[in-house]
């Protein structure tokens, strides 16, 4: 019993550490999301990009789309069922940014319901929010690259599969809600919700700590009786 009684003990104030863990991320990504924009890390800085580093950080960035290379990754939004339109931003140093630009409806997600939006032939700014990549698919779709179906949005394997060099940032940007012209697609979609059920666990463990050390008493009471 005591070693049981350990044992939750330890896993209770494991839960705590991670709930004040958990918090003090939250407090990090509203604290980004909400500051001023910076410039998108520059390849010399992609080997230090982290997921509770950098992710959701409000960056900007200026470049050339390459519509041509643009792929269609399945979603579910707010606005229904449809498709993220990303599109490559060819950097002036020669690297590449993949852009989520934003979310297209299904029954608009062929070329001509955003070409208002593909005519600007000079350079764009682009602001919004950081993203790490989502490599392999979605849960129990994995991406098809040779027939362009995606399911996440893979960095990597959309670099590959769309030619777009050796220098590719390890992350792509969640455009902001800035109106596209012609209103597709539409940016500003990012769904940020952190799973925080530490202080459940917490008190459970700790309410087994209990149950423990009441039963052992239980059992030793009835041992005098």
């Amino acid at each position: 019993m005591l070693v049981l009684t350990t044992a939750f003990l330890a896993l209770g104030t494991w839960q705590v550490q991670r709930l004040f863990w958990k918090l003090d991320l939250i407090a990090r990504v509203e604290a980004r999301i909400h500051a001023a924009p910076d410039p998108a890390p520059a390849v010399a800085d992609w080997g230090t990009i982290s997921t509770e580093k950098d992710e959701y950080r409000h960056v900007t960035v200026t470049g050339l789309f390459e519509h041509d290379k643009s792929v269609l990754v399945q979603a579910v939004t707010e606005r229904g069922a449809g498709f993220w339109l990303l599109t490559p931003l060819h950097l002036s140093d020669a690297s590449t940014i993949l852009v989520n630009r934003g979310f297209l409806p299904s029954g608009q997600s062929d070329s001509t319901s955003r070409v208002a939006s593909e005519i600007a032939a000079g350079p764009v700014a682009v602001t919004g929010l950081l993203r790490i990549s989502e490599p392999g698919g979605a849960f129990l779709r994995l991406n098809d690259p040779g027939n362009d179906r995606w399911y996440s949005r893979d960095v990597a394997a959309i670099a590959l599969a769309k030619g777009l060099g050796p220098s590719v940032a390890p992350y792509f940007i969640d455009a902001d809600a800035t109106p596209n012209p012609g209103g597709l697609p539409v940016g500003g979609l990012t769904v940020i919700n952190f799973r925080n059920s530490h202080l459940v666990y917490a008190i459970t463990w700790y309410g087994l700590a209990i149950m423990t050390v009441a039963a052992t008493i239980a059992l030793r009471r009835r041992r005098l009786i």
